[in-house]
Order: C-alpha cells, then structure tokens, then sequence
C-alpha cells in the first residue's frame, strides 16, 4: 500500500485541536489499586520511528495515543485516550449527554471527572449508545451510578439482544483471541505493543451494562433530550449488529458512531465476529451523505478524532463508502472468475486514490483478511478444491509435513533458510507444523517466535502486530490470560430466558449425554410464561407459551419449576434459590447440570 509523505500533519493538527486539559496522574484503577488504564504508556510514540514499527502504523500509534479533554465545538466535548473507544459530552439544559461511556466504569468515572473539572459539575441528564460492542456501553456505571439511572438510556434498535448474545455462544473463544488481536499482555513500547489502529488498547476494569429505556427504531426518529434536538439514523449489520449516526441540527455536529473513522475497519474481526455486510455499510455512508452531508460543519465518531469542514466531511464519507464498496464488489467480480478469498487477498489492490487517504489504510482491519471475509460471507470456508474438503486436523497434518521433510530438527533447519531468505510467510508455515508436530522442540518454538517477532515489527496493521508478537511471547513462554470479565452480574441480568437456555446448550457434553433423556417444564411467574425443554441426543432444545404448563397426556416432564427469572439465574448458578416449588424428580436437574462441559478461558492457540 502506497504510504502518504509523514510531512503531512493535518490529522495531527484535528487531533491537538481544542485540547483543554490532560488526565493527571494518568494512571487510573480499581478501589484495591489494581491499573486498568495507564495513559502514560504510550508516551515513547513521540520519539522517531525505530526498526521495529511500521512507520505508518507508529504515525497512527502517535495520533490515537492522545489523551485528555477536547472541545469539539461549542457544548460539545470528547475525552480521548482514556481507553480503546472515546466518550463525547453534549452539555444540554440541565445537564450533560454521555455518548459512550468507554469501556470500563472505571475509565468513564475518570474521563466524566475530567470533563466535570474544567466544565463544572453537571449531572448525567442521559446515556447514549452508538451500538452493541463493549467498549461502547460497558462502563456505564462509571457515570451513572446504582440508585442515579433514572435518566433516559437510548440505543438502536435490537442492542441489549446483540450487547450480550456475543458473551454467549462464542464468548469464552472471542475473549481469548482479543487477547492476541489488542496485544493487553505485551509490553508497550517500540519492539512491543502500538495500538492497535482504532485505539491505544482495551481497558481491563469493571465491564457493566445499564438495560436502554428509549429504542431508536427508525431512521428520521427525532429525540430532544435535556433540549438538545438529536436525530437518527439507523446503521444495523454495518460495524455492528445494532448501530446508529445521529445529527445534532443546533451545532451542525454529526456523529458516525463507528461508522466512518480514521481506518479501514474490519468487516471480520480477528478476534471472531459474524461477518459484517460491506455492501449495506457503503449504503449507510451514502444515505448518510444524503441525510446530513448538506449542513454538518463537524463529525466526530467514537474513535479516533474528529473532522471539521463540510466539504471535509463529505470527502472522508465518500472515501469511506467508495472503500467497503469496492472491497465489496471487486471481491465478488473475482470469486466469479474462479479466484478463491486467498487468491483475491492477493491480487486485489485499492484505487490509488484511496491509498493516497491515512483513513483507508488497514490499521485495524486489513485490505487481506477483509476480502477473506467478504468471501467468506458469500461462499462459507470451501474453496471448491476437494484437495481442502476434508484435510487433517492442525497436529495431525503438521507431523505428516514434518516426516515427509525429514523431522523436525530438518524441518526447522529449512525455515530457518526461508526466515534468513526474508520469505518469513512460508518460514512461519513449516516452523507452525514443526511446533504442532512436537511442541516441545525447544529450537521450534524459538525460531517460530523470533519469525513472529519480524512479521509483527513489519506491519502496517495493528491487530495484525498484535498477534504476531503476542503469539511469540506466548511461544517464549509467557502466558497472555484473558483479563476482561464479561460475567458482571448485569450481563448476566440482561439475558433472556431463552438466551440463559442457549447458554445451557451450548455446555452440553453432547457424548456423555447421548443416552440421557430429561425434559422439563420451567414456569416463570414475573413472566406468566413456561418453557418447556427436552434433552435428547445429546441436544437440549426449547420452545416457550404463554401462561402456566398445561396437562398433556403426550407431555410428561420429569421436572416441573415454578420461579422466577432472578430465581433461575441463582439457581443455574449454583446458588440454590429459595422459594421455587417443583414437581417431579427434583434430581433431574442436578441430572442435567452435571452433564455440562466448562468453557477454557486460556486454551492454546499457537501450540496444540
């Protein structure tokens, strides 16, 4: 990708623009003094860029580094570099609007704390949303405290379903490999952690969820909270599955949420995510531009820093909407010729125009992994050549390779030579099956780590950096555990009934409950609702009915539960739960809890 001249300053001057104060000290923690966020960590960025960083991605690493509170314009204010994402302050009447309250309660107490010093002391008078990621809503306890969330919370339609389903099916493996993809156990500096394209990394305080009590459902909805006149625009499948720009008509202010920021994003994230819809994002953009591209003087997004100017503005909305646009369509023109996601990864190159723009550079997501995954939304994992139908497992594939080169001491010894040859992709490929096919092998998982080490210190990416050198140190030894907690009690009151079954389901040991069959009726009395669920096969299903169960003669549950919703969380947890009755064979249910599986936080992604 063709790299713009590092004269050009522009970015840096948006960045420093209205700058008011800094965090002081800038270390932020928890009430037993753990750190969960340490602005000053970065501050090596303001030196010149050495070997071991790209020189674009440490020009970015600079920018996102930022800390402190900046006016964006008259009422409207944003504390930057307090976490991964950015918290923007609408004074309004009464009060202050709060537009994502970053990541951790933590963070937010202490951006909110310096927004009051210098703007006084004005109460939350409403919590805002942009979408359904974390560390958009999860420290929200941070400003609102318990026994303060009286104040209207908005959000797009469909957010609480889309806030925790993904601490659900695929949680415990999302948050493992977001440990590689943010690089939150590498050191930070030069040969270590820069960011990661979007943000400096994630804070690693208290994660909470206060529940929306105003939805937007309709592009156009208008809103006046505390007097500021707000209006919608909803975004859903585009960088989230429930999303939303909105306008601010009395400043000409429009926020993007993370719709249009200073990179090109991920259409797939490397941590894991459902594959996002590139075509409908362009769409939004260019709706967008049409809504609001006449009149906004200012957009700001919830990363990364703001951009003033209307013909600015439309000119970032335009490169943006061209950028998932032809990532998009040139994708599918080359997949029907033939070419496999592999293949258009490689040929495909963006219009030098876009190159030539800081924010369609691939600091966060990648022009490679989003084509992959564009491919992968329309044609699954095959590529059609059976040769890749129905290969074997990581291990067992790595010790065939290994003995067909002559073991692993060989195997090692050749890619050494491809490392020292600079061909460090193919050198990572056979080091990868030597260590798989004896991940004790000393010499393997040296040479391997110190290849992750060059192909990390090369990239322009920083998720890509990321897991490269986080995949090293792990090789050396050195365990990245998984520090973000998603299990707050307010998550996990935010579940549905059906969501706390799924969470069941997918526990199920499926071969040590082949011959089990139990099937129970769970009545829940602050619902008026029962669910009825059967395991067999190996498979807990579930569907529900209004009212109290109803004789059946075809239906016989083992276990009949009446309770409550707060009564079957305690009880699915272990806690017992007075005051539920049941009929039937109470020990079904211990029965079906004993056949659940526990989940690995920490399980081995660069070793088996």
């Amino acid at each position: 990708m063709t790299v713009q001249p590092v004269e050009d300053h522009e970015d840096f001057a948006d960045a420093d623009r209205g700058f008011i104060a800094a965090l002081y000290p800038p270390e932020i923690t928890t009430k037993d003094g753990r750190v969960v966020w340490d602005a000053e960590a970065y501050s090596f960025l303001a030196g010149n860029c050495p070997d071991t960083a790209h020189e674009s991605l440490w020009r970015q690493g600079r920018l996102v580094s930022r800390q402190g509170l900046y006016e964006v314009t008259e009422g409207i204010y944003q504390v930057r570099g307090l976490d991964l994402s950015n918290m923007t302050l609408v004074e309004g009447d009464q009060g202050v609007l709060v537009i994502d309250p970053l990541m951790s309660a933590e963070t937010a107490a202490a951006a909110l704390e310096l927004y009051r010093k210098h703007r006084g002391d004005r109460p939350v008078t409403a919590l805002i949303y942009t979408h359904s990621h974390a560390d958009h809503f999860g420290g929200g306890r941070g400003v609102l405290p318990h026994g303060q969330d009286t104040v209207p919370v908005l959000a797009p339609a469909g957010f609480m379903v889309h806030a925790v389903s993904e601490n659900i099916a695929a949680g415990t493996a999302m948050a493992r490999r977001a440990v590689y993809m943010y690089g939150s156990e590498l050191a930070k500096g030069p040969a270590g952690q820069i960011g990661c394209g979007l943000g400096a990394t994630m804070s690693t305080g208290t994660l909470t969820l206060i529940p929306p009590t105003v939805d937007i459902t309709r592009t156009g909805q208008e809103e006046i909270v505390d007097g500021v006149r707000i209006v919608f625009q909803l975004t859903p499948g585009t960088e989230a599955p429930a999303e939303m720009n909105f306008y601010f008509p009395a400043h000409l202010a429009l926020c993007m949420a993370e719709n249009a920021t200073h990179t090109m994003h991920n259409i797939l994230t490397l941590r894991g995510a459902a594959v996002r819809d590139a075509r409908n994002w362009a769409r939004y953009l260019n709706e967008a531009l049409a809504l609001f591209g006449a009149d906004a003087a200012i957009a700001f997004a919830s990363h990364h820093w703001p951009t003033w100017g209307n013909d600015r503005i439309r000119n970032l909305l335009a490169n943006q909407r061209d950028l998932y646009a032809y990532l998009h369509d040139q994708t599918l023109r080359l997949l029907n010729q033939g070419l496999t996601g592999t293949e258009i990864a490689e040929a495909l190159r963006l219009p030098p125009s876009l190159e030539r723009t800081w924010a369609g550079h691939g600091y966060y997501g990648s022009l490679s992994h989003n084509v992959k995954a564009i491919y992968q939304r329309y044609m699954g994992w095959f590529d059609g050549n059976p040769a890749h139908l129905w290969e074997h497992p990581p291990v067992a594939q790595a010790k065939r390779y290994v003995a067909a080169l002559g073991g692993v001491d060989a195997t090692v010894g050749i890619g050494r030579r491809y490392a020292d040859d600079g061909d460090l992709r193919f050198a990572a490929t056979l080091l990868n099956h030597a260590v798989f096919a004896d991940p004790g092998h000393t010499a393997a998982r040296q040479e391997l780590a110190a290849v992750y080490d060059r192909l990390g210190q090369g990239c322009e990416n920083g998720t890509w950096r990321n897991f490269y050198l986080t995949a090293a140190m792990e090789l050396r030894g050195i365990q990245a555990p998984v520090r973000v907690d998603s299990a707050n009690p307010e998550m996990t009151r935010a579940l549905t009934v059906d969501q706390l079954i799924d969470s069941l389901a997918i526990r199920i040991d499926g071969p040590r409950a082949w011959a089990a069959a139990l099937t129970f009726d769970w009545y829940l009395a602050d619902e008026d609702r029962t669910w009825q669920l059967t395991l067999s096969n190996g498979a807990l299903t579930h569907f529900s009915s209004p009212g109290p169960p109803s004789a059946s003669a075809e239906r016989h549950p083992d276990l009949t539960l009446t309770l409550t919703k707060p009564q079957l969380r305690d009880l699915l947890a272990g806690r017992g739960a007075a005051g539920v009755t049941h009929e039937g064979e109470a020990g079904a249910l211990g029965e079906l809890l004993g056949l659940l599986d526990d989940a690995d936080p920490d399980f081995p992604i660069v070793t088996p």
